[in-house]
């Protein structure tokens, strides 16, 4: 009978563990769906892994890990996908904003063909006003950069084993879940929901959190902040063309060269695009350093007492293909 694996990244939710177990554990029996439940708290500061952990023992449906540290969602994503035995994965967020009762729907067009199921937002749900503004210039940035339309987007997927395979097989450590997910391609269907609202504790995104998070990803995906340096290269060159015929103009008519004004602002037209340039640049080869050292994508300290040895497995196979 085949199993479906649900990843579930967890950072300081102790409050919401028990009642993402009761419900899912609820909802995927009455489908007669096997399961699995892989927590992953992202070096948690709240007692989340304690949560995991007594769940666990009182369901052998249930298995974790906790990182050494925080090293962010991405990280925690595959770390699930590595321990997911599942022949079909779900990757939803913990505080259950990804409504469970579309899984069944997913689980449904897994069965009928689909080696993607992608979770697409119909409505984004109550949001700060705050909240909102910036995520929505998040999704703007991201949508350009990467030509993928991250508005609708999210993290909230099923993957079939075969595209989990591929994910797991790429050598990169700074990785885009959604964005590879797409990029590997293979039959996708999409599934629309509505963004639930969280019983418990609050996002942990902020404005700048997104920023940074925009960043990295755009980083590690695209190649076009790196081609933006060579548009304003061309933009520089053109105002100096300007420049330079506006002054010769004026001394072949014998007239005074001025514009103090617009030399002043030249230079720092130039100089602005010449530290955004090398700020790119630096990003990029931060990216190139981090590949090189050659470091894991995280660092495993606690695993749920009924998984030991798998989980040890699973890291290992991801060491070795690192």
């Amino acid at each position: 009978m085949a199993v479906l694996s649900i990843v579930l990244p967890a950072y300081n939710e102790k409050e919401n563990i028990r009642n993402t177990v009761k419900v899912l554990s609820e909802l995927l029996s009455e489908n007669k769906i096997q399961y699995e439940l892989i927590f992953i708290s992202d070096g948690s500061g709240d007692g989340t892994f304690g949560e995991i952990q007594k769940a666990a023992q009182e369901d052998s449906n249930i298995i974790g890990a906790e990182f050494s540290r925080n090293f962010g969602k991405e990280a925690a994503i595959f770390a699930g996908l590595e321990m997911a035995g599942g022949d079909a994965v779900i990757v939803m967020d913990c505080d259950l904003q990804h409504p469970p009762e579309v899984i069944p729907k997913m689980w449904k067009l897994w069965q009928e063909g689909a080696e993607v199921v992608e979770g697409i937002k119909s409505h984004r749900g109550k949001e700060r006003i705050g909240y909102k503004l910036s995520a929505g210039l998040f999704y703007k940035v991201m949508s350009k950069l990467i030509k993928l339309d991250m508005n609708s987007s999210s993290d909230f997927k099923l993957l079939d084993r075969k595209v989990v395979d591929v994910l797991l097989s790429l050598p990169e450590r700074n990785t885009f879940f959604r964005a590879l997910s797409f990029w590997a391609g293979f039959h996708t269907v999409p599934v629309y929901y509505e963004v639930r609202e969280r019983q418990f504790g609050r996002s942990k995104w902020s404005f700048f959190s997104l920023m940074k998070y925009a960043v990295t990803n755009v980083t590690s995906f695209s190649t076009l902040p790196l081609q933006m340096v060579t548009v304003m290269g061309v933009i520089s060159i053109l105002f100096s063309v300007i420049l330079f015929i506006q002054t010769l103009a004026k001394f072949l008519s014998g007239t005074a060269v001025e514009g103090f004004t617009t030399v002043i602002l030249l230079i720092l037209i130039i100089g602005g695009f010449l530290m955004l340039s090398l700020g790119i640049i630096g990003h990029y080869l931060a990216r190139i350093y981090e590949e090189v050292k050659g470091r894991p994508k995280y660092i495993i300290s606690k695993v749920t007492d009924n998984v030991r040895g798998e989980v040890i497995g699973a890291w290992k196979r991801g060491r070795a293909r690192e």
